[in-house]
């Protein structure tokens, strides 16, 4: 088998500065860079792959290399050709080709199927009647935690705000944190993974476990910080996330099993259709059933 292979490789370096090519078999594009077996890669193709952003060196480099793997690719699909069973490969791709369209078409009628708006009572059902789906794994907590350098000028301000819950004192504490903590996080509106808050605070266990736990407010200064703690909600692990922070995960369970549920029945209509269209035969007993 003839096996031809034509590279200009001063046009992988026109390509980076746009310059024209020109040359190679009559029946070749205009851009041709390499033939085989009348197959091309042309300069076009090349820059639809060639990634934004590279210097001249990279892009020249990434140019070459992907020339050489094109290359590769085709010789060894050619030279394989004479060395395997054509048939068997032949018939796998057309299997992974009709598993990658069936799959699309499922994928996308799926999506076309559910606008993923559930009512408020089916999400409270489900949420109702698959509790244990919701279970916390680690202790959660809520509140507010500040790092602020010991000598700040509005620090006697912020142990003040700090441990309130007053919309007015909530405002006013993040304008006074934005301006000098170092680390200010509000999280009474989420649970937090109590180990993300005890990992900021160098302070002994017992002390920030009952800050923690029992609700008592921790003040503490250390290595020219203050650190202050709120928890104003604890939940201990393994305790049943509250609908309402559970809502989002719960939506995404029913709107996999609604499209689970569409994807059976879709794939058990085209298959009656098929029967009853005769483009699906059993000639003795019919074994799905």
């Amino acid at each position: 088998m003839k096996r031809f292979i034509y590279i200009n490789a001063a046009t992988v370096l026109m390509l980076l500065s746009a310059a024209c090519s020109g040359g190679g078999a009559v029946s070749a594009p205009a851009d041709t860079l390499v033939e085989i077996d009348g197959r091309y890669l042309t300069r076009t193709e090349l820059a639809r792959h060639l990634p934004a952003g590279m210097t001249p060196d990279d892009s020249t480099a990434f140019a070459r290399a992907y020339i050489r793997s094109w290359i590769d690719s085709r010789l060894i699909a050619t030279v394989a050709a004479d060395e395997v069973d054509m048939d068997e490969v032949n018939r796998l791709t057309e299997e992974y080709r009709n598993d990658l369209i069936m799959s699309q078409y499922r994928r996308t009628m799926a999506r076309q199927a559910s606008d993923g708006i559930f009512s408020e009572d089916s999400l409270r059902g489900y949420y109702d009647s698959h509790q244990s789906d919701f279970v916390t794994e680690r202790a959660m907590v809520r509140g507010v935690y500040l790092k602020v350098p010991d000598d700040a000028s509005n620090l006697a301000s912020l142990r003040k705000l700090y441990k309130s819950d007053r919309p007015v004192d909530i405002d006013r504490l993040e304008k006074a944190a934005l301006g000098s903590a170092i680390h200010y996080d509000y999280f009474r509106d989420r649970w937090v993974d109590r180990e993300q808050i005890e990992n900021r605070i160098p302070v002994d266990a017992d002390r920030l476990s009952a800050a923690l736990t029992g609700g008592r407010p921790l003040d503490v200064s250390i290595g020219g910080f203050v650190y202050l703690l709120s928890v104003s909600d604890y939940m201990p692990a393994g305790s049943v996330l509250p609908f309402e922070d559970a809502r989002a995960r719960v939506r995404e369970r029913m709107l996999a099993a609604e499209r689970l549920a569409y994807d059976v029945q879709l794939r058990n209509d085209m298959l009656r259709r098929a029967l009853d269209d005769g483009k699906v035969i059993f000639p003795g007993v019919n074994p799905l059933k």
